[in-house]
């Protein structure tokens, strides 16, 4: 018995939501060995301001120096993390006003510090509460993907940064985070995305495109949309102005296919 007109639409777009879901989780996994990385982090870092509270003190910089076993670790073994460090909030440290214990891979596969003039005085890197890594965790209190961007603070690289909130004693004590190098990015979901039967691209909660198979969406330029972060709060697939929204298990981007 053959089928119906009907009955073969309805197989193709089942097939068609079989894909999708199945390239959203690809790309879930792909960045949640990254986000283990960012979640040890922000374990390590949450002990030991707890360490420094049950000592009926404030933490300072050089505290932060307990963290580097577990960042050095975590930079040589997960394959996708360029950087990987804690930045605290300001006013959080009674030594200096702002602080990233911040190390990255060199082009040597060396493991190295990044060193940062953050003086208010005369330091551009100074404030660095406005970017999308520190402010979206900060604001929503969830883990972020910010960029991409040209990463002029750590490596001059175009780079995503996935980072998540620390807190101490109930209180927003700054993010633990992890760079990811676009280039790297995109070598590992291109190819699901080049399987998807429509244009897909990759966007972050703020709609900038984190990969893209869809020449009118580049990387780093931005997508016109809903409310991607209530999409992701929500994490169930919509529909939007005939794009086909679907959010990647658990990661806070969204798979949009034209």
């Amino acid at each position: 018995m053959g089928w119906s007109p009907g009955q073969v639409h309805s197989a193709a777009a089942t097939l068609d939501t079989d894909t999708e879901a199945w390239v959203a989780s690809q790309v879930g996994r792909a960045l949640e060995a990254v986000f283990e990385a960012v979640a040890a982090t922000r374990a390590d870092t949450a002990a030991l301001l707890a360490r420094t509270a049950a000592q009926g003190r404030r933490p300072a910089s050089a505290d932060l120096a307990a963290l580097r076993p577990g960042l050095h670790q975590r930079l040589t073994r997960q394959e996708l993390v360029s950087g990987v460090g804690f930045v605290a909030a300001p006013g959080l440290l009674t030594d200096v006003p702002a602080w990233l214990e911040w190390w990255q891979t060199g082009a040597d596969g060396d493991v190295r510090p990044l060193l940062l003039d953050l003086d208010p005085g005369h330091s551009a890197y100074s404030d660095y509460t406005h970017w999308d890594w520190f402010a979206l965790p900060r604001d929503t209190g969830r883990r972020a993907v910010a960029g991409p961007y040209v990463d002029y603070l750590c490596s001059d690289e175009y780079s995503l940064t996935l980072s998540a909130p620390v807190e101490n004693e109930g209180r927003f004590a700054g993010v633990a985070a992890a760079d990811v190098y676009l280039r790297h990015f995109e070598a590992a979901v291109l190819p699901l995305l080049r399987r998807l039967p429509r244009r897909a691209h990759l966007v972050n909660a703020r709609g900038r495109v984190a990969a893209s198979a869809d020449p009118a969406h580049l990387a780093g330029s931005l997508t016109k949309g809903p409310d991607f972060g209530d999409l992701l709060a929500e994490g169930t697939p919509a529909e939007h102005a005939g794009l086909r929204l679907v959010p990647c298990h658990g990661i806070p981007l969204v798979l949009v296919l034209a």
